[in-house]
């Protein structure tokens, strides 16, 4: 089955969790008995009744199943003997083809070895398998790729190369206004406002209520928003966000604006700024109050400084969010609301995504250890966030993709690269993890709902949502089948055959990094929230691809397309990378020096001469 079957379903969620999870709200295994129970020494059984599921069931359905095949083979990992002997055999302090080697290089491909399955693991080892752990220091960011020996005979490529976060250190602070600015809008321009806040940011991260965004309409519109209180801070991270959502509009244009249209785009980033101005004298309240509104403040505030491009300011907000987070879903509060609890829920998974986006490239980032409790965090439930239920389901159903996608993509890096654990170079180990991730990608891939779902070529997506999923899709795909790549180049110098099934699998690598590139295109998650990171993610994949194209059996896998991606990446980036203003990031200016530089390598690898 590739979708989501639209009728009704009779289901119930017994068959997911037994009575011990249920009460306890943690996700089960769904054996009799659960890994859980034995763990806890407790009776499992499957005797509650609950009601049905609505029509997110499918989905939530597909991302259980998932787990279920992830927690069984991080177990089977953990029994296996070179699981546990593995620090005596490879050396992962260095991410490089050429100077790790794995132990089975007499051999002229890599085969999958038989692990046997445990009964059951300790409460500990139980913790860390239910888990969706983005170790910190993995191998796959694209610093580490940078790393590679192989690179050596393109020194320019690391001349004048700074480290992501040095650079990122020294950009200078968002300059505050002397007087203090209270920005007021007639009603009319307001609900366009929120209208744009609705249809991106509460579509991408859907944390704030129909209730909660009507009290602060009614804050703005009673000149409310001037009181020193949380809710005249959200109100006016609620207007910015709305705001910023309405000035990247004209990046899908691709004709040059006229200068109505310019005026426009700059007044709406300029009203943003005022707004978030104001937010940045008062963050003193929320950052003072435990509430669920003050949470919320935190959350958005570093939403806006992803927009701004300011990734360390970005991830010390998402941590202050996740500090607080964590503190009021373990102390319920007497007052506090099911509807409340259900927002900190869904700002928990929203900080889970977007820190671990972060760390995926910025591996020495401490954590905030949402991830070491993720499993523990029921899955979003019922919460009105828009005015029509399709769009609120479509949002929900994205949601739970985004989630899911997520947490995949963390068992990805964790199982295969991370730093003393990771099987990418243990060729012993590899083959089995690539194919069970493989499936779980495709499991992933077959739950989307038909509005989300996409055809894997070069062709548009049906919408910005099933476009921006696709993306996320090629990535996982390319860092799964990274390690054949990597153990292709480290044997290139030895006279070897190399298998076809492994060129195969060395394809299913490239092709996902080459449509990772050409499928960019300006989608509003990607520009409003992803611009950073998906500068560095496109620099790691030109990377890849500059490695296979120095030898003639993976150039060929290439094709002439990929002296295409260069400009492409360029032509896309470099308008993206206005937006702030003056204040640019200095690492995304790296990224599109580095994509400019990798360019001309690869016309001169395929003959085609272009210049500096």
């Amino acid at each position: 089955m590739s979708a989501v079957d639209p009728a009704p379903r009779t289901r119930r969620r017994a068959a997911h969790a037994c009575d011990v999870c249920r009460l306890r709200k943690i996700r089960c295994d769904g054996h009799n008995p659960c890994a859980t129970c034995i763990a806890t020494d407790q009776d499992c059984s499957y005797g509650i009744d609950v009601n049905p599921r609505g029509k997110n069931d499918s989905i939530l359905e597909g991302v259980l199943r998932i787990e279920r095949y992830l927690q069984d083979m991080n177990a089977m990992m953990a029994a296996s003997p070179a699981f546990m002997n593995h620090h005596a055999t490879n050396d992962h302090n260095s991410g490089s083809p050429q100077t790790a080697y794995s132990g089975g290089a007499t051999t002229s491909s890599p085969v999958p070895q038989q692990i046997t399955r445990p009964r059951h693991l300790s409460f500990h080892d139980e913790q860390i398998v239910h888990n969706a752990v983005l170790s910190s220091f993995h191998t796959s960011a694209t610093e580490s790729i940078l790393s590679w020996q192989l690179f050596d005979v393109f020194p320019s490529i690391r001349q004048n190369y700074t480290s992501i976060f040095h650079l990122e250190q020294a950009i200078m602070p968002i300059s505050s206004r002397s007087s203090s600015v209270h920005p007021y809008v007639g009603g009319p321009e307001l609900d366009h406002i929120m209208e744009s806040f609705q249809a991106n940011i509460n579509f991408w991260y859907p944390a704030m209520s129909n209730n909660k965004r009507n009290q602060l309409r009614d804050c703005v519109l009673l000149r409310k928003s001037e009181q020193p209180t949380t809710l005249s801070v959200l109100a006016l991270l609620m207007m910015s966000l709305g705001c910023a959502s309405q000035s990247i509009m004209n990046i899908a244009v691709s004709r040059d604006l006229t200068s109505d249209e310019d005026e426009y785009y700059r007044g709406r980033k300029l009203m943003a700024d005022i707004c978030f101005d104001e937010v940045l004298k008062r963050l003193y309240i929320p950052h003072t109050e435990m509430s669920s509104t003050a949470v919320q403040c935190l959350f958005y505030t570093a939403v806006y400084f992803a927009f701004s491009q300011r990734p360390l300011q970005a991830w010390e907000y998402i941590n202050a969010t996740a500090a607080k987070c964590r503190l009021l879903l373990s102390y319920h509060s007497p007052g506090e609301s099911a509807k409340d609890v259900e927002c900190l829920r869904r700002i928990f998974w929203s900080c889970y995504i977007l820190e671990s986006d972060y760390l995926a490239e910025l591996s020495g980032l401490p954590e905030s250890g949402l991830a070491s409790i993720e499993s523990t965090i029921p899955l979003p439930g019922s919460y009105n966030t828009h005015d029509s239920q399709v769009d609120e389901e479509h949002s929900s159903l994205y949601f739970l993709a985004c989630i899911s996608m997520r947490r995949l993509l963390n068992r990805v890096h964790n199982l295969l690269y991370a730093k003393e654990t990771g099987a990418s170079l243990d060729d012993a180990r590899f083959p089995f993890i690539v194919e069970e991730l493989d499936h779980q990608l495709e499991e992933w891939r077959d739950f989307l709902p038909p509005a989300l779902q996409f055809v894997v070529d070069t062709q548009p997506a049906q919408g910005q949502h099933a476009g921006f999923l696709r993306q996320r899709y090629l990535t996982c795909r390319s860092v799964i089948y990274r390690p054949y790549l990597t153990w292709v180049l480290t044997n290139h110098s030895q006279d070897i055959n190399v298998a076809q099934n492994v060129l195969e699998k060395c394809r299913n690598c490239l092709d996902a990094c080459l449509l990772h590139i050409i499928n960019l295109r300006g989608f509003a998650h990607t520009v409003m929230m992803d611009t950073w990171i998906c500068s560095l993610s496109m620099t790691g994949a030109m990377l890849v691809l500059l490695a296979a194209s120095r030898l003639p059996y993976l150039r060929n896998l290439l094709g002439q397309d990929v002296t295409n991606i260069g400009s492409h990446l360029q032509t896309l980036i470099k308008r993206w990378v206005q937006i702030p203003g003056e204040n640019r990031s200095p690492s995304i200016e790296q990224s599109l020096r580095m994509i400019g530089e990798i360019d001309v390598f690869l016309h001169r690898e395929f003959g085609t001469g272009k210049k500096d």
